[in-house]
């Protein structure tokens, strides 16, 4: 909002980006120009709303009698078409800015050639993936760092447990 914003400029001033030390410290401009090691932090990011969305459809799958037959349907709308098999019925969630139709053709139709959507079916829902949006990898600290660490912990203990035993 207009007022964050606001708040976050009388606080750090016009700066695009705000500086912090590994402490969540802010840097002033000074430390930064004396070699200071220093990190971007991202206070928000702007993302359409259908960056969010996706369409659950539902895939089909024919039935198939003992002799590996498809069923077809004998009465009603879908007469003489495939009989859906529930037991072999699965969804997929498409991303909203996708088309369902090249989706269906690129992720399912090469492993189930005889599949279909019921569109009937298709929904259409909201979720905000945190750590796929704002997760920031670190990575992990040297093995030798950890080594050393765990030597020094080891012989903590071997000498605490020797007191003990004194």
């Amino acid at each position: 909002s207009d007022d964050h914003i606001a708040e976050i400029t009388r606080l750090f001033g016009d700066a695009k980006e705000v500086y912090v030390d590994e402490h969540g410290k802010k840097l002033s401009r000074k430390a930064l120009e004396s070699g200071a090691q220093a990190t971007a932090t991202p206070i928000s990011r702007i993302f359409n709303n259908s960056d969010f969305g996706y369409s659950t459809i539902t895939v089909e799958r024919p039935e198939r009698d003992a002799k590996g037959n498809v069923v077809k349907e004998t009465k009603g709308k879908r007469k003489g078409q495939p009989k859906p098999d529930s037991s072999l019925r699965d969804s997929e969630n498409v991303p909203l800015n996708e088309d369902i139709e090249a989706y269906f053709e690129r992720e399912v139709l090469p492993h189930v050639p005889d599949a279909w959507i019921d569109h009937e079916k298709t929904k259409v829902g909201y979720e905000i993936p945190f750590n796929r949006h704002f997760y920031v990898f670190k990575p992990p600290r040297e093995l030798a760092e950890i080594d050393a660490e765990l030597k020094g912990v080891t012989d903590r203990i071997v000498r605490m447990i020797g007191e003990l035993s004194q």
